[in-house]
């Protein structure tokens, strides 16, 4: 019987495939063609144009790195890692769901920066109110004030002697590739105070299980392994990640 069907379905598929072929002839069927080819032009605007798509591919090209260093990605998953470290869940939350979440909270928590830098430079430039260079400065410049909210000027100063320019007369004439190494360093140390902070009461947790443990004389019993449903627990009972996030999110909109 297995082989009864199983020559009935390569029958069928022949058949299938003799069919289309026949039907291509009797119908007439067209496939698509794609021609791709390099032409010499004297016009000008042919080549801006030409400029402009592999600047937009070179872009897109950078995309991560551009949501990893210029936005509140940063400041998420780190903090995110610490509350994982500090539950001593090991891998639970796994990463992936760390990660979508850093994500959806960095569209969620960037849409206004987002949404002004389309209609002030996308936009006028797609409807050719704006030049090139305008719209270049207009994208930015959400961008370069939502990271100097959250820059300190100590980092701003440090990547301005290195990079040994002119002090800066106002926060426009920082270049962009100063202030984004400051914006990442100064986000860096903002999650590493954030996580200080999350491992205090679980850290008291695991002294008094410790502790306790050893007054039993059980030390050979893992503290972990009795600390973690308290940890559990207490996470729980104070709705931590109601906490957590809402602090995480309005550390950068009311600042906005």
């Amino acid at each position: 019987m297995k082989r009864n069907k199983s020559k009935k379905t390569i029958f069928f598929i022949f058949a299938f495939l003799f069919f289309m072929l026949i039907s291509s002839y009797l119908f007439a069927v067209t496939l698509p063609n794609l021609n791709i080819g390099i032409e010499n032009t004297e016009d000008p605007q042919k080549v801006a144009t030409i400029l402009e798509i592999l600047l937009l591919l070179t872009i897109l090209s950078i995309a991560p790195a551009i949501l990893l260093m210029m936005t509140s990605f940063t400041r998420l998953i780190i903090t995110f890692s610490f509350l994982r470290q500090a539950l001593g869940t090991q891998q639970t939350p796994p990463n992936q769901i760390l990660i979508g979440l850093a994500l959806f909270l960095t569209v969620f928590i960037m849409q206004p920066v987002w949404i002004n830098s389309y209609e002030n430079g996308v936009k006028p430039y797609m409807e050719e109110k704006i030049s090139f260079d305008d719209a270049v400065q207009k994208v930015t410049k959400p961008f370069k004030n939502f990271m100097f909210t959250q820059t300190r000027e100590n980092d701003v100063a440090l990547f301005v002697n290195l990079a040994k320019i002119e002090k800066p007369k106002d926060k426009e004439s920082v270049p962009i590739f100063v202030l984004i190494p400051a914006f990442v360093i100064s986000e860096l140390k903002t999650a590493f105070e954030i996580g200080f902070i999350l491992f205090i009461p679980f850290l008291i947790i695991d002294m008094v299980v410790s502790s306790v443990l050893l007054s039993m004389g059980m030390m050979m019993l893992p503290p972990i392994m009795i600390s973690l449903p308290f940890k559990l627990l207490l996470f729980v009972l104070v709705d931590g990640w109601n906490i957590l996030i809402g602090s995480l999110v309005k550390s950068f909109t009311e600042v906005i």
